[in-house]
C-alpha cells in the first residue's frame, strides 16, 4: 500500500529561474483557456435545436465532431507546438497536466454540482506540476526541475531518505514561490481505532470550539479584524491608473495583507487540533453542509472561520497522533437533552443555554451539542469504551451527563 504525503517548501530562485517561471506561468494559461474556449464553443453549438439555432449567440460546429476531450487535446497541443514555437519552451508534461486540469473542472462540474469552468485572466494562473521525475531531484537544499535546473530551497524541514518523490507543483504566492514535493511510501500505514476517551467537537460562530468536556473557545475574528485594513488598501488600489506599477504595488499589499489573514488563521486551527488532541483516543465531529453554511446569511462569518479547514487539520493531526476521527450526522444536534434523549425543539439563536423540561438538565447549549455529537459518534463505531471515573466497561448509545469526558 503506498502512502503519500506533501511537503512545502520556501524556493530560493535566481532572477532569470523567476522570469522562467513566470513565462510558463503565462504559457500554461493560454493552454488554459485554448482548451478551454475549445470545451465551450462545442457546448454552445449543442445548447439549442437544430432549426432555431442564433447565429450571433452560438457556434456552428459540424454534427459528427467529437466533444474535445483530454486525448484529443493532447494530440491537437502537439500540432500547436510547430505553429507557436513559444509552447515548445515549457515541458510537455507540465502543459499535459494543465489539460487535465481542465478535464477535471468539467469532472467537477457534472458530479460534484460545481460552476462552469471559467477563463483565466493574466495573473490568475498560479501553480504547474512536473507529474513524475526519474531520479530523486532533491540533494540536500536543491531540487532539480526538468529544463529549468537546480533550484535551491528552504530546508526547513527533513524529507525522509526512504522516500520517493512522486511530483512536484511550484506555487506563486505574494511571498514568494514554493515548492509542493509529493512523497510516497510504499508501506502499510495502521489506521487509528477506537480507544481510550471520546471527545465530541462542536462548532460555532460564537464559541468556536465547545467540546463534551465543558471546554469553550472563542471564535477570533480574522478577516473580520482586518477589514478595516482591508479597505484602506483597497482604495489606494482604486485611485492609482489600472495597470500602473504603483497599481501593481497596492494590489501586491492588497494581497499579502490576506496571505497573512490565511496564515494566521491556519496556525490557530493546527494549535487549536493539537490541543484536542491532548489525553483522548477518539474525536467525533459534525458532519456540516458547509457549502450551505458560507451561501447563508452569516457566511462572511462562516468563511472568516474556516470550517473546512479546520475539520481537515483536524483529522490529519488526529491521524499523526493515533486518535481515531469521524464525523457523525449534525441534524438536530442542539434540540436534543444529552442526558435524557428528549428533543426538546428548535432554539432560536439568541438561546445560549439548555435546559431541559423533562429531565432539568442544564448546561450551556454548545456544550449540549457537542456531548450528543459524542453519544453518535460512540454509537455509530460501536465500541465499548473504559469510563475511568467507573472503572468498568459501558456500552453506548445511552450516556449520562457525568460520563461525558
Amino acid at each position: 500500500m503506498a502512502f503519500t504525503l506533501t511537503y512545502e517548501f520556501k524556493l530560493r530562485p535566481t532572477a532569470q529561474q523567476k522570469e522562467i517561471f513566470e513565462e510558463w506561468l503565462e504559457t500554461n494559461r493560454k493552454v488554459y483557456n485554448y482548451a478551454l474556449g475549445e470545451r465551450k464553443d462545442w457546448f454552445k453549438s449543442r445548447a439549442c435545436d437544430v432549426d432555431s439555432c442564433s447565429i450571433k449567440s452560438q457556434y456552428i460546429i459540424p454534427a459528427d465532431a467529437q466533444r474535445p476531450t483530454y486525448n484529443s487535446q493532447a494530440k491537437s497541443l502537439t500540432e500547436a507546438k510547430k505553429q507557436y514555437p513559444y509552447i515548445k519552451r515549457v515541458q510537455s508534461q507540465v502543459l499535459q497536466q494543465t489539460l487535465k486540469r481542465v478535464e477535471t473542472a468539467f469532472t467537477s462540474m457534472w458530479e460534484r454540482n460545481f460552476g462552469f469552468p471559467r477563463f483565466k485572466k493574466r495573473g490568475r494562473m498560479r501553480s504547474f506540476v512536473f507529474p513524475q521525475f526519474k531520479n530523486n531531484p532533491v540533494v540536500g537544499n536543491k531540487i532539480k526541475l526538468p529544463v529549468i535546473g537546480v533550484v535551491g530551497f528552504r530546508k526547513s524541514r527533513p524529507i525522509p531518505e526512504d522516500a520517493k518523490v512522486k511530483q512536484v507543483r511550484i506555487v506563486k504566492r505574494v511571498s514568494g514561490w514554493y515548492a509542493m514535493i509529493t512523497l510516497q511510501w510504499d508501506v502499510n500505514v495502521p489506521q487509528p481505532t477506537p480507544h481510550g476517551k471520546a471527545l465530541g467537537v462542536d462548532v460555532g460562530l460564537i464559541s468556536m470550539v465547545a467540546t463534551s468536556n465543558g471546554l469553550l473557545i472563542k471564535r477570533p475574528r480574522f478577516f473580520i479584524n482586518a477589514e478595516r485594513k482591508l479597505r484602506l488598501l483597497q482604495q489606494r488600489v482604486s485611485r492609482k491608473r489600472k495597470g500602473s506599477n504603483n497599481w501593481l504595488k497596492a494590489l501586491q499589499k492588497v494581497a499579502k495583507l490576506h496571505e497573512y489573514v490565511a496564515n494566521c488563521r491556519k496556525d490557530w486551527h493546527r494549535k487549536l487540533s493539537h490541543q484536542l488532541c491532548d489525553g483522548v483516543g477518539m474525536v467525533f465531529a459534525e458532519d456540516l453542509n458547509l457549502v450551505g453554511l458560507s451561501r447563508g446569511m452569516l457566511g462572511k462569518h462562516c468563511l472568516d472561520a474556516g470550517f473546512g479547514q479546520f475539520f481537515n487539520i483536524l483529522e490529519q493531526i488526529c491521524f499523526k497522533r493515533g486518535v481515531y476521527f469521524q464525523k457523525v450526522d449534525a441534524r438536530k444536534t442542539s434540540q436534543i437533552c444529552p442526558n435524557c434523549q428528549h428533543e426538546t425543539g428548535k432554539k432560536t439563536l439568541a438561546e445560549r443555554v439548555h435546559k431541559c423540561d423533562n429531565c432539568g438538565y442544564t448546561t450551556d447549549r454548545d456544550i449540549a451539542a457537542s456531548q450528543v455529537v459524542l453519544i453518535r459518534g460512540i454509537a455509530a463505531v460501536g465500541h465499548t469504551v473504559k469510563m475511568l471515573s467507573e472503572g468498568k466497561t459501558v456500552g453506548f448509545p445511552m450516556m449520562k451527563e457525568s460520563q461525558c469526558l
